[in-house]
């Protein structure tokens, strides 16, 4: 079930077919126009509606705005009833994770679904590292869900409308990553907002030969259009170094059946809400107070609600989308309202119809090994996240990665730390002594600095054991020096060669504030030698974050349990009845 390149006979073909069943930004866009007082531009402009925003609506006053951009290939004037927008992607993206986690119910032995599966190359980048194993010798689960809003066929045309977007270039406008940890024990979430601005790495199209170059700073949605899904799945690693081992890309044609097939999807509100205000903006959703089942198009409009919830935000959005998601792996996983087997297997085939996958998925009974696995996963061991992230001052209506929070989410994911905060306690470490050995003058001690930032599996950061150098060199260690030798390494360390140099070692990691419990003696190194790890990947100052290490998921990540049955949505001002 691992990485699988291995080009398949008529492959790209299926893949056209999946797309042609695409993704509509009108099952979420709600009209408005573009916030103003943000600066910047990147490439051509995007076709949806923002990100999470600042552009706070209200019932009198139509909100501060919506989407910004078009699509290239016409205007986005004139979509009328584009209320019924990207939502469907979004539901669709939730289907694969359903698969896995409900696939005791016996249907994907189905052997006709197999001719309706779907693949194409996983990684159009450059190589992932291979998975660590733990103790045990057990290695995590790595799946990509990606929701792509291509809308080539006559079913998903007519679902979504918008003319002028049809048989344009995709959009990976739902990313969510799901991890299953290396002993099957919990399962963490990260979603990632579609408008995040971050580095897209070259990837080259094995069908058409076509290389696509590397971007500086490009939204994330894009990565699809560049030569396929493979392309989106290295565009995550590139950013947090997650080894990826399947992606699952969905499409919305047939998923709007899954709500009634299930018998509707329990979700609560804190006040009435009505998505709708005078200017006809909104999902057009109501509902009393309180928890109710939604099902069909009721189902769609509480997952496309921006405008009503919360503080009117895409990521108010995300977070209702997170509760429904939760609340459907509960009721599927009941299995009370699935046992009529028309059902199930209508079901099945709408799942399979919208799914494509990497080639190491050869099968439908793939996916029922999978859900094997998973299925033993309880529910209150699920947690969804999304990427900490703030409001780009470089870029109008984009999000970037916030430094340090997201980063500890990942590393948390690298390193197999449950995000719901339950990890085996360790046993607590000692912290070193202070060597009785003074140290010498900083002028007078010698330290060769390599760069280590690959260490956690992405590129290595260009110009760090030089920068870490001067660094020093400020401080008085007129001998420090950058080795060009690169040493991967995921966290910083200090290495001496003798005994004599321990007090010296223990002196240079103080004036980096680099933790004693990084200093050690090593046989593999003359003098004193300190590589850069990728938990220092940037900045003069070793990241107090890094040194401390509590293991705790940042709370910008908003985690949510996926046993949290009292979570509810707050009503948005302006929009209650």
């Amino acid at each position: 079930m691992g990485q699988n390149r291995v080009r398949g006979e008529g492959t790209r073909d299926r893949v056209r077919q999946a797309r042609e069943l695409g993704w509509d930004d009108s099952l979420y866009g709600e009209g408005g126009e573009a916030p103003k007082g943000r600066t910047g531009t990147i490439g051509r402009q995007d076709r949806h509606d923002r990100p999470a925003g600042d552009d706070t609506a209200t019932a009198e006053d139509g909100g501060g705005g919506t989407e910004s951009g078009h699509r290239r290939g016409g205007t986005r004037r004139g979509r009328g009833k584009g209320g019924k927008r990207r939502i469907l992607r979004w539901v669709a993206a939730v289907v694969s994770l359903l698969i896995l986690g409900t696939a005791g119910a016996g249907y994907l032995y189905y052997e006709h679904l197999n001719s309706k599966l779907k693949k194409d190359d996983l990684n159009l980048g450059g190589k992932m590292r291979e998975h660590q194993a733990n103790a045990a010798g057990q290695t995590p689960l790595n799946i990509l869900l990606i929701g792509s809003d291509a809308r080539n066929s006559k079913k998903n045309q007519e679902l979504g409308g918008a003319k002028e977007t049809f048989n344009g270039v995709p959009l990976a406008d739902v990313q969510m990553l799901v991890h299953v940890s290396a002993d099957r024990s919990n399962i963490s979430v990260i979603s990632m907002p579609r408008d995040t601005v971050l580095k897209i790495p070259e990837c080259k199209d094995p069908d058409t030969g076509k290389t696509y170059r590397a971007t500086k700073e490009a939204p994330t949605n894009e990565s699809l259009g560049r030569g396929g899904p493979g392309c989106t799945v290295a565009t995550w690693y590139e950013l947090t170094g997650i080894t990826i081992d399947h992606f699952m890309m969905i499409d919305f044609a047939g998923v709007v059946s899954m709500a009634d097939a299930i018998g509707g999807v329990p979700v609560c509100v804190e006040k009435n809400v009505y998505s709708r205000n005078k200017k006809g903006q909104g999902s057009g959703l109501k509902l009393e107070a309180g928890t109710h089942p939604v099902k069909g198009e009721q189902a769609l409009q509480w997952l496309r609600t921006r405008y009503g919830f919360d503080d009117g935000t895409d990521l108010a959005r995300t977070r209702a989308q997170h509760m429904y998601m939760n609340s459907m792996v509960r009721e599927l996983r009941k299995n009370t309202k699935l046992t009529d087997p028309a059902k199930l297997r209508n079901l099945a085939e709408a799942a399979i119809d919208a799914l494509t996958v990497d080639k190491g998925i050869n099968t439908v009974k793939d996916l029922y090994d999978l859900g094997e696995e998973l299925k033993s996963v309880p529910t209150g061991r699920i947690t969804m996240t999304t990427m900490p992230n703030f409001y780009s001052t470089r870029f109008e209506g984009k999000v970037e990665p916030q430094p340090g929070d997201a980063e500890q989410l990942f590393r948390m994911v690298r390193e197999d730390i449950p995000l719901d905060g339950k990890a085996p306690k360790k046993r607590p470490t000692t912290t070193p002594a202070v060597s009785k050995d003074p140290a010498a003058a900083p002028g007078e001690i010698a330290v060769t600095v390599q760069n280590g930032t690959g260490g956690d599996g992405r590129l290595a950061e260009k110009g760090r054991a030089t920068a870490v150098a001067g660094v020093l060199t400020g401080k008085g260690y007129a001998l420090a020096k950058a080795d060009s030798t690169t040493n991967p390494q995921k966290k910083t360390v200090i290495r001496f060669s003798n005994a004599e140099l321990e007090g010296d070692a223990q002196a240079v990691a103080k004036s980096l504030g680099i933790p004693l419990t990084s200093v050690k003696k090593s046989t593999e190194v003359t003098g004193i030698s300190l590589i850069v790890g990728a938990d220092w990947r940037q900045g003069d100052a070793y990241p107090k974050s890094t040194a401390q290490q509590d293991n705790k998921t940042p709370t910008s990540a908003k985690p949510l349990n996926g046993e949290d049955k009292t979570a509810c949505m707050p009503v948005q001002p302006g929009f209650t009845w």
